[in-house]
């Protein structure tokens, strides 16, 4: 974490208004919120729509707090603790986090995309750790804020970095890649995803592509270029960075094909370099996609092969991202953190080609954030999903119930369901669930599907 005196505080933020006594007190660390707020961390309020961080302050001091920024334009508060006056507390944040990075040697990557951000910086860091001091992005705090507050958490003698960056508008990864400047990039992939704020795919490529604006010269970016228009603004582009793709086309630079996959996860491999055969302890070809960017920047950054099949191994995988639980009786697969026509896709040709289960149940909840064509997309999903490699197709919510409509029209041994209510829905998986079965959980975050989860495992009432 940042440790650094309120004297060189003050300076990095460009901030005023330090008294001279305080000059060398030292935070250790830094937090936005006093409910988890640490003693001699600083405080840095944040003003939103629904709230004002300067009103806890009070809070943060009897939390200990070594300090404060202030934004000047709030009333100068009644407190024992040091206040450094800055225009914006936000603006603030990422300014100390890009001065920090600046100051580390330590290398990053960055990643972006619409799907799969989160597991490559899952595997990408479980690889990396073999070698070299690793930190990665906790949780979702992918943001304007997050990416400051994770890179203002790391250690300096930290050797690696993964940071996670997402987005909500054009212009978001610029910032986050600007502060983060990263050495090596990647774009896991580009789809329907935030159209509600972006309108079309075009605005969403041009919004991914922004974090080459923070790239190093130097440095590395790789994309997948299964997506001919994705390939096709990157060539425009013309970057100066060394440039590599992966996906599933054999026309990219690395080509990953399955050799195998059960239960366990998948085999697979690459076309390069006489390339070994790496044993990935996830389901879904999907996540072989995900596995091989991550092998990419590993070669890079000199993991040589071993390293890589041993990092693969030791996999920890954030939680309701592609998250298999397993129960006595059942198994749950959890890939509701996010959702969209693509990652759902995914989802179902993962759990089609599962063979080891004696029943296989789909819970398909509402996608969010899609836009005017919403409704469209619901309906797709319902008329290209196969009936004959399922048992049941649940659906849950107003718009996945687009997609059970669809669904019932078409041939097949499935038995089709929608529900508004989460309660009746579980009633009925209890009912007819059986022994060995594997129950797929996908949604948007909005759904919370883990309730779902919990009252199927743990016997939880909602």
């Amino acid at each position: 974490m940042i440790k650094r005196t309120l004297k060189e505080i003050q300076s990095m933020v460009n901030g005023y208004g330090l008294n001279k006594k305080d000059n060398i007190k030292s935070i250790k660390g830094v937090s936005t919120d006093t409910r988890t707020l640490k003693k001699d961390q600083l405080f840095i309020p944040i003003k939103g729509e629904q709230f004002n961080g300067h009103a806890f302050i009070k809070a943060a001091a009897s939390k200990g707090a070594c300090a404060a920024l202030w934004c000047e334009s709030e009333p100068t508060p009644d407190t024992d603790i040091p206040l450094i006056f800055v225009k914006d507390t936000v603006t603030a944040i990422q300014t100390l986090a890009k001065k920090y990075r600046e100051e580390l040697s330590m290398k990053v990557i960055g990643i972006t995309g619409t799907n799969g951000k989160t597991s490559t910086k899952d595997i990408l860091a479980s690889i990396l750790k073999t070698k070299y001091k690793t930190y990665k992005t906790q949780g979702n705090l992918n943001n304007h804020l997050g990416v400051p507050l994770t890179l203002l958490s790391i250690n300096e003698d930290t050797e690696m970095a993964v940071i996670e960056m997402g987005m909500s508008c054009l212009g978001e990864i610029e910032l986050l890649s600007k502060i983060a400047k990263p050495d090596a990039a990647i774009i896991t992939n580009v789809g329907n995803a935030h159209l509600l704020d972006l309108k079309t795919i075009d605005n969403i490529i041009k919004a991914k592509l922004e974090i080459v604006k923070g790239l190093k010269q130097n440095g590395l970016f790789v994309c997948n270029g299964d997506n001919p228009s994705l390939i096709k603004e990157v060539n425009n582009l013309k970057l100066n960075q060394n440039f590599i793709t992966f996906g599933e086309c054999k026309s990219n630079d690395y080509s990953v094909k399955v050799k195998s996959f059960d239960k366990k996860g998948i085999s697979f491999t690459f076309n390069k370099e006489k390339s070994p055969v790496f044993f990935l302890p996830l389901l879904g070809k999907h996540q072989i996609v995900n596995a091989t960017a991550a092998i990419v920047i590993a070669k890079y950054f000199n993991i040589d092969f071993d390293l890589v099949k041993k990092g693969l191994l030791n996999l920890t995988l954030t939680k309701m991202r592609s998250e298999l639980i397993k129960g006595d009786a059942f198994d749950i697969l959890n890939d509701s953190y996010n959702s969209n026509p693509e990652s759902t896709k995914a989802a179902l040709d993962t759990i089609y080609s599962l063979n080891n289960y004696s029943q296989k149940i789909v819970v398909f909840g509402d996608m969010l954030e899609l836009g005017e064509k919403e409704i469209d997309m619901h309906k797709e999903i319902g008329n290209k999903i196969n009936l004959n490699k399922l048992d049941y197709f649940f659906t849950i919510g107003p718009l996945a119930k687009h997609a059970g409509i669809e669904a019932k029209i078409k041939e097949g041994k499935c038995k089709v369901l929608s529900f508004m209510n989460k309660k009746e829905l579980i009633k009925t998986i209890k009912r007819v669930v059986k022994k060995d079965s594997i129950i797929l959980l996908k949604a948007s975050r909005g759904m919370k599907l883990e309730e779902v989860s919990d009252a199927l495992l743990d016997n939880k009432k909602i």
